[in-house]
């Protein structure tokens, strides 16, 4: 990999809802908070509205660390389910411990309808190293796991 190459992500969930529910779960503020995050961290202060363009941001610190960590970004789009599919689309970077942003990165959310409920595709794309594609992989299935058992509540969180 050269220094000027970037590396995607992208991570497939199928879930037994109504699409409207799980369009609702990633984007609607009362609901995000309830998954938004990879496990051991809780949210400490955060605007996340996926359902409207423009700024959005969010603290987290760990449970047992107390180490806290700042993300933001731009909502750039927003296209509501329509005919059986629907997409947000952000910017995401890391603060580091001065509050400077690091790297920019794209993230995506896309929604559709299956004959079984719903599926979500997350996307990140243009992560800056494998090694911070391996770091973010390595969130996002954390926090997807978290999103799992919002969906489904019957459902074991792992130990």
């Amino acid at each position: 990999m050269k220094d000027t190459e970037t590396t995607d992500v992208a991570f497939v969930r199928d879930y037994s809802v109504a699409l409207d529910r799980l369009w609702r779960a990633v984007t609607e503020p009362v609901q995000l908070i309830q998954w938004f995050g990879p496990e051991g961290l809780f949210i400490q202060d955060c605007d996340l509205d996926f359902r409207r363009t423009g700024p959005w941001s969010c603290s987290m610190v760990g449970k047992e660390s107390g180490n806290r960590f700042h993300v933001s970004g731009q909502i750039t789009s927003v296209s509501p389910p329509a005919e059986g599919r629907g997409s947000v689309g952000l910017t995401w970077a890391w603060h580091d411990d001065t509050g400077r942003r690091g790297p920019e990165s794209h993230v995506s959310f896309t929604v559709e309808r299956t004959a079984t409920g719903a599926r979500l595709t997350l996307t990140h794309r243009a992560l800056e190293s494998v090694d911070s594609a391996q770091d973010h992989t390595r969130g996002w299935l954390s926090t997807l796991r978290k999103l799992d058992f919002f969906l489904d509540p019957g459902a074991r969180l792992p130990d």
